[in-house]
C-alpha cells in the first residue's frame, strides 16, 4: 500500500507540472464562466431552475471533452514510460508491478477528476451566493457520473497504453476510440442497424453500451424525467430500466467497464515484455 500510494503521488506532482493539466483545468474553467456569462443561471423553463438547465449543459459538453483528454494522456503512460526506458529503472527499484500500475491509475485518476469536479462546484457555489436554489440530488448524481466516466475511460487509457508499443501509436489508438464512441456508434451504425430493420429493444441495447450515451441518456434523465428529448426510445429505456435502475445503471455500468479494461490491461502489462 506505501508504495502504491508513492506511485499515485508521483505521478500526480508529474501531472502538476506538466502544460497539459493546465490546459485541461482551463478548458473546464472557462466552460463554467462562459455558461455563467450566458444567463443560463437566470432563468427558469418548466419548472427547472436556471442551475440545473447549466449543470446539465456542463455535463454535456464535460461529456466530449473529459474522455479525450483522459484517453490522449493516459495511454502516454505505459508507452511513454516504454520509450523512455523508464522501466528499466523501475524494476531496479523494490516496487511490485502491482503498485507502480495501479499507483499510476489511482494518481491519474486524482489529477483528471479534481478539475473537472471543482469547477462544477464552483458553479454551485456561485449559485449559493446569488440565492439560486440549488438541485443537491442532481449535484450528488452528477458528481457519481463523473467519476464513474473518468475511471471508465483511464481504464481503457491504460488497456490502450499497455498494448501500444509506442506513444504515437496509443495516441492514435486513443482518438480513434474517442472519435468511434462519440459520433460513429450514434450516427453511422445506429443507422445502419435501424434501416435493416432490427428490434428497437435490440438498437438501444448496443446504444446503451456505449459509456458515453449511458452517461449522456443518466445526465439528461435527471433533468427530464420523462426524456422527451430522446423521443419514442425513452420508452423502451423506462419501461425497461425504470428511472431508479437506470440511474444505477448510468453510475456502476461505465465504472465496471473502466475496471474490467484497467485489470485486462493490468495482466498484459505483467505478461508483456516491459522493456
Amino acid at each position: 500500500m506505501k508504495h502504491l500510494l508513492l506511485t499515485a503521488m508521483a505521478d500526480i506532482s508529474e501531472s502538476l507540472r506538466s502544460r497539459w493539466f493546465l490546459v485541461y483545468s482551463l478548458v473546464f474553467g472557462g466552460v463554467v464562466v462562459a455558461l455563467f456569462a450566458s444567463g443560463l443561471t437566470e432563468s427558469r423553463i418548466m419548472g427547472f431552475t436556471g442551475l440545473s438547465r447549466m449543470l446539465v449543459t456542463y455535463l454535456q459538453i464535460t461529456m466530449a471533452v473529459l474522455p479525450l483528454f483522459v484517453l490522449i494522456t493516459t495511454v502516454r503512460s505505459v508507452a511513454g514510460d516504454r520509450e523512455a526506458g523508464i522501466f528499466e529503472y523501475m524494476l531496479s527499484l523494490p516496487v511490485s508491478l502491482a503498485s507502480w500500475f495501479w499507483g499510476k491509475l489511482l494518481g491519474r485518476f486524482f489529477v483528471v477528476f479534481l478539475p473537472v469536479v471543482l469547477a462544477m462546484f464552483a458553479a454551485v457555489a456561485w449559485g449559493m451566493f446569488k440565492g439560486v436554489e440549488i438541485p443537491w440530488t442532481q449535484v450528488l448524481f452528477y458528481t457519481g457520473f463523473l467519476i464513474s466516466l473518468a475511471w471508465c475511460f483511464l481504464g481503457i487509457g491504460m488497456l490502450v497504453s499497455t498494448m501500444a508499443r509506442s506513444s504515437d501509436v496509443a495516441t492514435g489508438s486513443a482518438f480513434l476510440i474517442w472519435l468511434f464512441l462519440l459520433l460513429f456508434l450514434d450516427l453511422i451504425l445506429l443507422g445502419s442497424l435501424i434501416k435493416q430493420g432490427l428490434p428497437p429493444e435490440t438498437i438501444i441495447a448496443i446504444a446503451l453500451a456505449n459509456p458515453l450515451q449511458v452517461f449522456r441518456t443518466g445526465a439528461m434523465l435527471l433533468f427530464d424525467p420523462q426524456l422527451v428529448l430522446l423521443g419514442p426510445s425513452a420508452y423502451v429505456i423506462l419501461d425497461n430500466f425504470g428511472e431508479t435502475g437506470y440511474l444505477v445503471w448510468a453510475l456502476v455500468y461505465p465504472f465496471v467497464l473502466g475496471t474490467l479494461t484497467a485489470w485486462l490491461g493490468y495482466r498484459l502489462f505483467r505478461k508483456g515484455d516491459l522493456p
